[in-house]
């Protein structure tokens, strides 16, 4: 279900489930503390705010000014809650009087949000430890509704998410917000059909922020000249940005990152490509993965995960992906003004760019049809050797079923070629080879020749034409 609410423009789609969370937890009595986080600009405080809407609260923006600085304004917004002239205008002098003060004034439910608390750990390194101080001997005898919120994974694992974390003990919950699904892009872009979708998704992702400054009336390459190419706008130094508030050494991220999107993803490619040492590569792929930057892809059917040599690292982010691959390596024609160079560029090479994420929605696709036809699926993934690779493909732990699925994002039908291929490479697959019962799966931009139809339904195979599911 999307939930759609206008003021201007489309600002909350596809948080039900986040917002139910909150709407559980506010129900429960007494004190409640829930760290809220996900990555910059996935749209946080939007959430927030709708959970706010009827409730009496608190909201304060904290940000890069001085310890001092912060306690004013801190003061300032308190202060305004509790119709006090003399803190609206003085703010607290330190953390200790804003504890005391809480424990004075605040009666009955409020929702007291502190957004960006990592920058509060910034100006202060004791702030959680003052904050779980200030939990045990003033609100956790209180009706408060405390939400701490922050951008920065790696700082709110640090200082709250983490077991040795001041404040993990003082939690009631958390919550993480998670990218958008591809299916919330219906709501940005009501009129485009799906492979104009993809062509949004492969640039922007589901990043709300990102979504809602698009153009619907453009297409893709449209909006791309406008919001990116354009040195003037907030997206083409977005990632820029994003990178240093998280990395201390964005130099040497920023290679690693870039040899990602020039498609290095074997650890050997990257090393080779960025001429730094194994142990090097190895120690900031490890920091970009616990950012979720970074993601290590491993074939579905090994055993030992977290031991194969066989892992593939990609970009999880649309937008940093695409920003590597087109914006950062082409800067200095940026610079000098020469956008229509670079968006030639992009529109040459964009088809097996947009292919990369047809693959990742055909494999959500997949798992949606999984729950309703092959329930005993757990497991889904690509499968791949030195010489062969499936696009996806989905084992059950316990159980023999095994799904081999194909993504082509070709403007061609797909014809029963392309199901014999799969059907030769699932063969090379090592996975209960006698007991399994395998099934197979084409998803094609285009649709089928009347052939592959006809075999389709003879031999029950799974057919998706863009994201319609034609034969079961």
């Amino acid at each position: 279900m999307i939930i759609l609410i206008i003021e201007g423009k489309m600002d909350f789609i596809n948080r039900e489930k986040e917002l139910d969370a909150l709407e559980r937890a506010y129900r429960n009595p007494g004190f409640q503390f829930i760290p809220l986080y996900g990555r910059r600009r996935i749209g946080k405080t939007r959430l927030v705010r709708e959970f706010l809407r009827d409730k009496r609260s608190v909201y304060f923006h904290a940000d890069s000014a001085s310890e001092k600085e912060q306690l004013k304004n801190l003061g300032r917004t308190v202060g305004t809650f509790t119709r006090d002239s003399i803190l609206t205008d003085a703010g607290f002098r330190d953390w200790h009087q804003f504890f005391d003060y809480l424990k004075a004034k605040l009666e009955g439910r409020v929702v007291f949000v502190i957004d960006e608390f990592p920058y509060l750990a910034n100006a202060n390194p004791a702030i959680s430890s003052i904050f779980q101080k200030g939990i045990d001997d003033v609100l956790g005898q209180s009706d408060v509704f405390l939400i701490l919120m922050g951008s920065s994974i790696g700082m709110m694992e640090k200082e709250i998410l983490f077991y040795k974390a001041p404040l993990y003990g003082r939690r009631t919950g958390s919550l993480e917000i998670p990218d958008l699904r591809f299916g919330s892009l219906k709501g940005f872009f009501p009129g485009k059909k799906f492979e104009e979708r993809i062509q949004f998704y492969s640039v922007f992702g589901t990043v709300p922020a990102y979504l809602e400054k698009c153009s619907p009336e453009k297409d893709v390459f449209g909006n791309i000249e406008a919001l990116i190419l354009d040195t003037g706008t907030f997206l083409y130094d977005e990632v820029e940005y994003l990178l240093r508030e998280e990395l201390r050494e964005p130099r040497n991220y920023f290679v690693i990152l870039r040899a990602l999107s020039q498609g290095k993803r074997k650890l050997s490619e990257i090393i080779n490509e960025t001429g730094f040492e194994k142990s090097l590569v190895a120690r900031y792929l490890d920091i970009l993965q616990k950012l979720n930057l970074v993601k290590k892809d491993i074939p579905v059917t090994e055993k030992n995960p977290e031991k194969s040599k066989r892992g593939l690292y990609r970009i999880r982010d649309k937008y940093i992906a695409f920003w590597f691959k087109y914006v950062f390596p082409n800067r200095s024609y940026l610079e000098l003004g020469e956008a229509g160079r670079v968006l030639a560029l992009i529109r040459n090479t964009f088809e097996d760019h947009a292919a990369a994420s047809y693959e990742e929605v055909c494999l959500d696709i997949g798992r949606e049809i999984a729950s309703e036809n092959l329930p005993a699926l757990s497991d889904f993934g690509r499968w791949w050797t030195r010489t062969e690779e499936i696009d996806i493909v989905a084992i059950a732990r316990s159980a023999n079923d095994i799904l081999f699925g194909e993504c082509k994002w070709s403007q061609k039908k797909v014809g029963e070629d392309v199901y014999q291929g799969l059907k030769r490479k699932a063969n090379y697959v090592d996975w209960k080879n006698e007991k399994r019962i395998p099934r197979y799966a084409l998803f094609s931009r285009s649709g089928f020749t009347d052939g592959m139809l006809q075999t389709a339904e003879r031999e029950n195979v799974f057919l998706v034409h863009g994201e319609t599911l034609l034969k079961n």
